[in-house]
């Protein structure tokens, strides 16, 4: 079952083509990592995904819902008020980042979003928090501030505040790239552990090691185009196109 299907996305800013024409599909329960150089349009991806960049050709389906098309004549018509709100639910996003509010403790940080946006009442979205900050490793930081984490505890709360949406699929976007080396790996780990659990996934990162070890499906994109894609043992040891080819020599 596809969850999210994108056919011939474009996206520019000020007449520069970011994405170039987009096409590609993710199944229930898949993660598709996506690799490329920077500026190659990986982030913009993930954005229009979410509804935090308008397009401006293609359409894009998710869990069955239309979310935008563009009819015969490239007007680009994007779905109802209502539509774009349930397909806003389905699709959770962890931004580098972090983005958690500064003047919010961890376990407001999760909760506030279940109370505004899934209507939960106070005391039922602190018990989806704090079973979340168990599972992130977190329990007794629930009353602490952003700022008195490290940048791995902020992005496993960023997670969990993703997660209490009970997203369809959860996007990274390089969630190790503001990281210490030494954190990276705490962050990692919690992917891995959503990956066991069939969470649907996209995941841009720089971290090739890790997408080979996740992923059931590799995109690399150069220049707003997908230039590659398939199974990790495939592309990473065996590339095909000589631009792949070059970028992986890097990570050797």
């Amino acid at each position: 079952m596809n969850i999210i299907s994108v056919t011939d996305l474009k996206k520019g800013f000020d007449g520069l083509g970011v994405l170039k024409g987009i096409s590609f599909t993710l199944q229930k329960g898949e993660v598709l990592s996506v690799i490329g150089p920077s500026g190659s349009g990986k982030s913009t991806l993930l954005r229009c995904l979410t509804q935090l960049e308008p397009i401006d050709q293609g359409t894009i389906e998710v869990c069955g819902d239309t979310m935008v098309t563009t009819d015969s004549n490239g007007i680009v018509q994007y779905a109802s008020k209502n539509t774009l709100h349930t397909v806003r639910l389905h699709c959770g996003l962890v931004f580098q980042n972090f983005n958690l509010f500064p003047h919010m403790n961890v376990l407001r940080n999760i909760t506030e979003a279940q109370m505004h946006v899934l209507k939960k009442t106070k005391a039922e979205a602190e018990v989806t928090a704090r079973a979340l900050l168990v599972k992130m490793g977190l329990e007794e930081k629930e009353k602490a501030y952003p700022c008195q984490l490290s940048g791995g505890q902020q992005q496993r709360v960023s997670i969990a505040r993703a997660l209490a949406l009970n997203p369809e699929v959860l996007c990274f976007d390089e969630p190790t790239s503001a990281l210490d080396p030494e954190l990276t790996g705490e962050i990692l780990k919690v992917i891995k552990t959503l990956a066991k659990e069939k969470m649907t996934m996209i995941v841009v990162t720089h971290e090739m090691s890790f997408a080979r070890d996740i992923s059931d499906r590799v995109i690399f994109m150069d220049d707003g185009l997908i230039v590659e894609e398939g199974r990790p043992e495939e592309l990473f040891n065996r590339p095909k196109n000589e631009r792949t080819q070059r970028f992986l020599q890097r990570y050797e």
